[in-house]
């Protein structure tokens, strides 16, 4: 156990400090700071790049550029957009001849690509097969493959029958299964541990069996006691109460049963425990019924493959068209929305998550954030310093502040005047490494470089 969790530390330490020989030096002068705390923009701003970490951010008119220079006029430079609720693609319901998931990695890496092209430099998966996941974690981490940074929980623990645990390591006594979640945490080293806590019974779905609160409560414990953060998967208020209870660091969803209680948002704002936003993964079933031309629109073009695109309108969108389900979650998106416009109002703490696996997906949750009435600094903030505090990793990451991990999304508009405008990239930037888009493996095919060789000062260093 004890090299389990010296190994758990060494690769959080490689995660947050990679080599400085892997970036460059950067001055991005002259820019819009938009800096993720949900404070005002500040005009005519330099922000010094040295390595994987931002060392100075000023006034221009006092700073010295050093390094290579990017001109940052007319554009707006925000943190790197977080995603705290994805389960990626790749494993399919195919089972090898020993009865493992077979795994498409070109597959996973396409959706990963999509994420860094539509600027999210972070994503937390949060229930996957381990052989998916963990092996694009690890490549990830080894500069392998083009990818946002990758957290994730590997299995997700639940109670025998209970919601997911067709990818859970299925616990139904503490003291008895206790071997089960060492090992979890030994072979997995999960970033963050998933607790499924939903009887079901709601919209189109059945009842299925509860954990008891009780084991919730051991479970959280034990990660918590080897310094791993929780959370736990809900879908009503009475159930998000027992959770928070219990323990849990975070939800991984909001409240869609109904409407939240005066009592629970005053709960939200002051204990803070952070939830995942996910409003897309409802929204998305009566979305595609109803106008699938939104897959038309860029990212989704470089994103997802044609042939893929052609299934979504046709084959898929027929299916969901019958489907019970569309057209609840349809009448409930816009009561979860006002759910969590009431708890961010109070002054608790919202993280960007989508259920999805796409980076389109990410920039529709922003879209969906102001339907709800939220400005667009909050929806920032939401996507950026927020999902720092999600991971509870808020001091290296989630703003661009001196000492913060560089990962930086350069605009060509402002999105706080229009969240419609994080989609308006002129570059992203992840540990210091100019991302080329044209070197991501998309499904939809190779996509031009945004920021083009020989606009920064002097020459250029992509990745």
């Amino acid at each position: 156990m004890l090299r389990s969790i010296l190994s758990r530390s060494l690769a959080l330490s490689l995660l947050l400090a990679a080599p400085v020989a892997s970036a460059g030096t950067w001055t991005i002068e002259h820019v819009t700071l938009i800096d993720g705390t949900g404070g005002p923009s500040k005009p005519d701003m330099t922000v010094v790049v040295d390595g994987t970490r931002i060392v100075a951010v000023g006034p221009a008119s006092v700073s010295t550029p050093k390094g290579r220079r990017i001109d940052g006029r007319g554009k707006y430079l925000m943190p790197g957009i977080m995603d705290v609720h994805i389960h990626l693609r790749g494993a399919s319901d195919a089972k090898t001849p020993d009865g493992r998931p077979v795994i498409d990695e070109d597959a996973a890496r396409a959706a990963l690509a999509s994420f860094l092209y539509s600027g999210i430099t972070t994503v937390v998966d949060v229930g996957n097969q381990p052989e998916n996941i963990l092996k694009m974690r690890s490549d990830e981490r080894a500069g392998r493959i083009l990818s946002p940074r990758i957290f994730a929980t590997g299995n997700l623990i639940t109670y025998p029958g209970s919601h997911g645990d067709f990818m859970a390591v299925r616990i139904a006594d503490y003291e008895k299964d206790k071997p089960l979640l060492e090992k979890h945490l030994a072979e997995q080293q999960p970033d963050i541990l998933k607790i499924t806590y939903d009887e079901e019974g709601w919209g189109a779905r059945p009842m299925i069996t509860l954990m008891p609160a009780e084991l919730m409560q051991q479970i959280i414990r034990f990660y918590n006691l080897h310094g791993i953060r929780t959370t736990v998967h809900v879908s009503s208020e009475r159930r998000s109460l027992e959770a928070i209870f219990a323990g849990a660091d975070t939800l991984a969803h909001p409240v869609i049963q109904g409407p939240v209680s005066d009592s629970f948002v005053k709960l939200m704002a002051a204990r803070k425990t952070p939830f995942a936003t996910t409003l897309t993964i409802g929204e998305n079933y009566s979305r595609l019924v109803e106008h699938p031309e939104y897959l038309d629109q860029p990212l989704y073009v470089a994103s997802f493959s044609g042939a893929e695109r052609q299934i979504l309108k046709t084959e898929t969108r027929a299916a969901w068209q019958k489907r019970t389900w569309t057209w609840w979650m349809k009448v409930m998106t816009p009561i979860c929305e006002e759910n969590i416009a009431k708890i961010v109002a109070a002054g608790g703490v919202a993280a960007l998550g989508t259920d999805q696996s796409s980076g389109p997906a990410t920039q529709r949750e922003m879209e969906l954030l102001a339907q709800a009435g939220i400005k667009p600094s909050e929806i920032i903030r939401i996507a950026t310093l927020n999902g720092a505090v999600f991971l509870g990793k808020e001091r290296d990451m989630g703003t661009v502040s001196e000492g913060k991990i560089a990962d930086l999304l350069l605009l060509n508009a402002d999105p706080t005047v229009d969240i419609n405008n994080a989609k308006n990239i002129a570059l992203v930037m992840k540990g210091g490494d100019m991302i080329d888009e044209s070197k991501l493996p998309l499904a939809g095919g190779t996509q031009k470089r945004r920021w083009p060789v020989g606009a920064d000062e002097p020459g250029t260093r992509a990745r």
